[in-house]
């Protein structure tokens, strides 16, 4: 290339490149153009139930253990080879109906022998009262000497009392005899025979024959914590004595046993070593249907709460001790607003203030939205236990009676 044609082709190289700047800039600027611009996203969709007003009762719940009123513990009193068995294992049984006997020939002998003995004493003393008899009288006369009375007098005591403890000892040996028969105490449910035809039996024995229970009433007892009882006692009240508070039974299938309880006891002092109460509670129990052994729920129905506005505790939204509702007003709009709850009613909250029947609250979905969104609301369906039985109620929830308005 000739020096001259340099300026040129320079000049045309520039003017090439900056033809090819502008058409990528000109494709950059058409593509940016044609895009669409994208679309806002779609409202959360979000769980939400109608508040309504409804009498809601007052109760406090707690895991008891039931026990028979009267638990009596049967053991042998004499010693002996157990030769029989009387009773059913867990059947009613009455009082002084035999369970066991010992074999009885060994005190049968006792008694025979002690019987012996009793009319041998019998005898001395008859001996010794005819003397007295004969020389009291010689002796007033002064025909026998001082003495001899005495002596006659001290004979018929001494046998006297040789008779009286030869009567003793039949007592005994009968009463011995009679231990051969074990019975019942108490009417109630009869246990486990804790014995084998044969074993010999004592009454040092470490481990008892059976137990009876009395069911009728069956007693549930309950540990209660110091503010528990603080409560109870200042709830309890407005009803004048404990024994006035209605109690439900709640069984371990989530059924409501059909008869109502009472209280019957309190402890005289709170136990140090788990800093409760022990109290006990009485059901009726007429078809032995309550068993000791079992676990249930105690309900304590303390009060009846009018008009209360009652709300699932998970629509409840607890921040440094701030209770918050999240409230889907006018065109689904999500107002945070803060409330103050009540009593927990199972796994519901009563709503004391902060809002008014009829408002829609979020339930499901509050932690995902905020003040003023835009939110698809729609009904909230509890999920049902997996498992449950139907008419079973499982969350021991009280029964909810129909909405006021």
């Amino acid at each position: 290339m000739k020096r001259s044609e340099l300026p040129h082709f320079l000049g045309a190289s520039a003017l090439r490149k900056t033809t090819i700047a502008f058409a990528i800039l000109a494709l950059l600027f058409t593509s940016a153009c044609g895009k669409s611009t994208p679309p806002p996203p779609l409202p959360q969709v979000v769980d939400v139930i109608t508040v309504t007003q409804k009498d809601v009762p007052i109760y406090r719940e707690w895991v008891g253990s039931l026990d028979g009123d009267v638990n009596a513990t049967i053991r042998p009193q004499v010693t002996g080879y157990l030769i029989k068995q009387n009773y059913r294992e867990g059947d009613a049984v009455k009082k002084g109906q035999t369970l066991f006997e010992i074999d009885p020939r060994t005190f049968q002998a006792t008694v025979d022998q002690a019987k012996a003995a009793r009319s041998q004493q019998q005898a001395n003393y008859a001996t010794a009262a005819a003397n007295l008899a004969r020389v009291k009288p010689l002796a007033e006369k002064n025909a026998l000497s001082r003495k001899d009375l005495d002596d006659a007098t001290g004979s018929e005591l001494q046998a006297r009392a040789l008779l009286d403890q030869a009567i003793a000892a039949l007592d005994t040996a009968k009463l011995n005899l009679g231990f051969t028969r074990i019975v019942s105490p108490i009417d109630g449910i009869a246990g486990l025979a804790k014995a084998q035809i044969g074993d010999l039996l004592s009454p040092g024995s470490p481990t008892e024959l059976t137990t009876v229970s009395t069911v009728n009433p069956i007693k549930v007892y309950i540990n209660i914590s110091e503010r528990e009882y603080l409560k109870f006692l200042e709830t309890a009240g407005t009803r004048g004595k404990p024994e006035n508070i209605p109690l439900a039974l709640i069984l371990l299938d989530g059924s409501t046993y059909p008869k109502t309880g009472k209280f019957s006891l309190f402890n005289r002092q709170v136990d140090p070593t788990t800093g409760t109460f022990k109290v006990g509670a009485l059901f009726p129990n007429p078809d032995s249907r309550l068993r000791p052994g079992q676990f249930a729920k105690i309900r304590a129905t303390f009060a009846v709460h009018k008009d209360a506005l009652l709300v699932p505790q998970r629509a409840v939204t607890d921040i440094q001790g701030k209770y918050l509702i999240a409230v889907v007003g006018e065109g689904n709009k999500v107002e945070i607003r803060p409330v103050k709850p009540g009593e927990r009613i199972g796994s519901d909250w009563i709503i004391s203030e902060g809002l008014k029947h009829g408002e829609t609250i979020v339930v499901e979905g509050t932690q995902k939205v905020r003040p003023g969104a835009i939110v698809n609301p729609k009904p909230y369906a509890p999920e049902a236990t997996p498992g449950a039985s139907p008419g079973a109620n499982t969350d021991a929830k009280p029964a909810q009676p129909a909405d006021k308005g």
